[in-house]
């Protein structure tokens, strides 16, 4: 060893932050302490703290078990304070004569709690809500109290939705629908008249600018919603012909969700812009130019156009938003229009953390082998040959050699030439050999390609308690990234890589990918699993979309939430507690009726009593623990 880092520790909280990268996905609101431990700053505006370990442990001491959602509404003020900032700064730097007015778009996340957060949170800044369906139409009336709300009305509309919105037009509101087909013009003029409203329009544009990324498809000629400039036109001409052309106040495009790169939406804002003059200079009454969502989080905190990424920030967003359409309309001379945007994921993504916990591990660790005794089988010295020779300049070799002998013990076991105890020892050689050339891998700075996979093959399974489809369901579906990190023992090394496998039983619940600096990674970085102590993992960013596409494989149901707020003592306070669904809540969702399955294993019960196979003492602790398991959470909890 160097003397001169003998003083040096072996491990440290900087080192943990650089593993894991927390620095770049989680500033301003996510830091490490020097106990190793997750703290949050909600407003980091404010030196308020909350130690993420020591709530969960006390939040358990509540009676709330994990898996549990913690929810920060102060970091949805401070998102939705930066957005309107940057619009604000740059309108200011550009001279613009508008204004800036965000909407949330309800689809994002419908839990009531948030809902009412963002919108208590946004009134300083009249910031809207973007409905996608009728059932948040329904919300979005709801929560939205304040005088001149604004309401924007997307996706598909029937005729009940449309009347709806037009009469809550005759609100102190500001509720505008925007035409996403062409078809549905004849609905609104349906409703119109029935109604004798007339009605405030929008019209989505379907722009040939395209994004990067899972969603490029959102744009482009094919694009499931907007209206192609032929059809723009037509709808302009019939409106011209209704006498309502004073009707259509907006335009409204989106190209994605998550948008990595600055590129597509400088292209995009551009084309939009040029649509936006023209269909004012046709004589629309316009004022309002929405740009869609699309703005982006830094999962991986690597800065760049890798997709769970992205390459620019808020500022640079807001003013090429702001400087694109004040050209087109200054070129023009047209009035510029208040620039409204759906930024629900970079509003929503960081307010909340899954916790849960490690429950057990399967971990290939054979160690050193014994020599096989003199009267064993061929391969099995032959193999044990291999173990002992493999060294750095060998290992690809060592593994060819390991890979043939492997599966010729297969093979002579198929065909009855070895024994079940031959063929397992010939398996733990096998592991053993794989455990060294790994072992030699981590010393060399070239590591061959054929042999890249070891690392994710000898990687320990970490079998946590949560459910993947239920709480994560991006990862399954799309591949999304979160950034997952122990919340404490961050001055620990982290000396296991694994993989988290979550409790249903399906082979695809388990997260094999992980933030990286580059790309990403097939295992994670953990501590080893003590059995009777707590190791707590969270899952930071998935406060968007998570949480209600969310499904009920194996009957795993919501977790338990909570909603945390910053007092004005620098403390914190539990505002609201969410139970998670019990047994018997998942089951009636399933048309199932707990009364009539209690009922059904009781009179079971009592024949086996009847008949002597049970004794009334065994029948009352089954039906005791029936009882008790349907009134219980649906994920693992402590025993009593």
């Amino acid at each position: 060893m160097n003397d001169s880092n003998d003083s040096e520790p072996l491990w440290s909280v900087q080192r943990s932050v650089q593993l894991y990268q927390i620095s770049g996905w989680g500033d301003p609101y996510f830091t490490v302490n020097l106990d190793g431990q997750v703290v949050v700053r909600p407003d980091p505006t404010r030196d308020t703290t909350v130690n993420l370990y020591d709530l969960t442990q006390g939040l358990k001491d509540r009676g709330l078990d994990l898996p549990l959602l913690i929810r920060f509404s102060d970091i949805v003020g401070h998102r939705i304070r930066c957005l309107n900032e940057a619009f604000q700064q740059a309108i200011k730097e550009h001279d613009y004569a508008g204004t800036y007015r965000g909407v949330f778009p309800v689809k994002v996340n419908q839990q009531r709690h948030l809902v009412e957060s963002i919108v208590e949170a946004g009134r300083p800044w009249q910031y809207g809500l973007e409905a996608g369906s009728k059932p948040e139409l329904l919300i979005a009336l709801a929560a939205m109290q304040d005088v001149g709300g604004l309401i924007i009305c997307n996706g598909y509309k029937d005729q009940h939705y449309i009347e709806t919105a037009l009469v809550a037009q005759k609100f102190d509101k500001t509720v505008i629908v925007v035409l996403e087909r062409a078809d549905e013009l004849d609905t609104v003029l349906r409703a119109s008249e029935k109604l004798g409203i007339k009605p405030m329009l929008g019209v989505r544009a379907k722009l040939t600018a395209k994004g990067v990324g899972r969603w490029a498809d959102s744009a482009g000629d094919r694009a499931k919603f907007g209206l192609s400039t032929s059809e723009m036109v037509e709808l302009v001409d019939r409106l011209a012909e209704c006498d309502m052309l004073d009707s259509l106040v907006l335009l409204h495009f989106h190209i994605g969700s998550q948008i990595s790169s600055i590129i597509p939406l400088k292209n995009a804002i551009q084309e939009a812009a040029n649509i936006y003059v023209e269909l004012a200079k046709m004589g629309c009454r316009m004022g309002y130019l929405d740009v869609g969502g699309g703005l982006a989080i830094d999962y991986d905190g690597s800065k760049t156009d890798f997709h769970a990424s992205k390459n620019y920030g808020l500022h640079e967003y807001a003013a090429d938003i702001v400087s694109h359409v004040h050209a087109a309309c200054t070129k023009s001379d047209v009035a510029v229009p208040t620039l409204v945007s759906e930024s629900g994921r970079a509003v929503a993504a960081h307010h909340s953390v899954l916790v849960f916990e490690v429950v057990g591990t399967s971990e290939v660790r054979f160690g050193v082998p014994q020599e096989p005794p003199p009267e064993a089988h061929r391969l099995l010295k032959d193999m044990f040959e291999t173990y002992k020779g493999i060294s750095s300049k060998n290992v690809q070799e060592s593994w060819h050699d390991a890979s043939q002998a492997k599966e010729e013990a297969q093979n002579l076991f198929k065909y009855g030439y070895l024994g079940l105890r031959e063929r397992a020892q010939a398996e733990r050689l096998f592991w053993a050999c794989c455990e060294k050339i790994q072992e030699r891998l981590r010393k060399l700075k070239f590591v061959p390609e054929e042999l890249w996979h070891l690392e994710q093959t000898l990687s320990a399974i970490y079998y946590c308690n949560f459910s993947l489809f239920q709480s994560a369901p991006d990862i399954w579906a799309i591949d999304q990234l979160f950034p997952i990190i122990p919340i404490h023992r961050l001055t620990e090394e982290p000396t296991v890589t694994a993989r988290l496998a979550d409790l249903t039983c399906d082979s695809d619940g388990i997260i094999d990918r992980f933030i990286d600096v580059e790309d990403d990674k097939h295992v994670l970085e953990v501590h080893e699993w003590k059995r009777g102590e707590r190791y707590y993992l969270g899952m930071f960013l998935n406060g968007a979309y998570q949480e209600i596409l969310g499904d009920l494989h194996n009957l795993f149901g919501d977790t338990n939430a909570v909603h945390l707020r910053l007092t004005d003592d620098d403390n914190y306070e539990v505002r609201h507690v969410i139970k998670g669904d019990s047994i018997a809540e998942v089951l009636r969702y399933v048309e199932y009726i707990p009364e009539d399955m209690i009922e059904a294993v009781r009179r079971q019960a009592e024949r086996a009593v009847s008949s002597g196979r049970l004794t009334n003492e065994q029948m009352r602790t089954m039906m005791a623990h029936y009882e008790s398991a349907l009134r219980s959470y649906t994920y693992l909890t402590e025993s009593e």
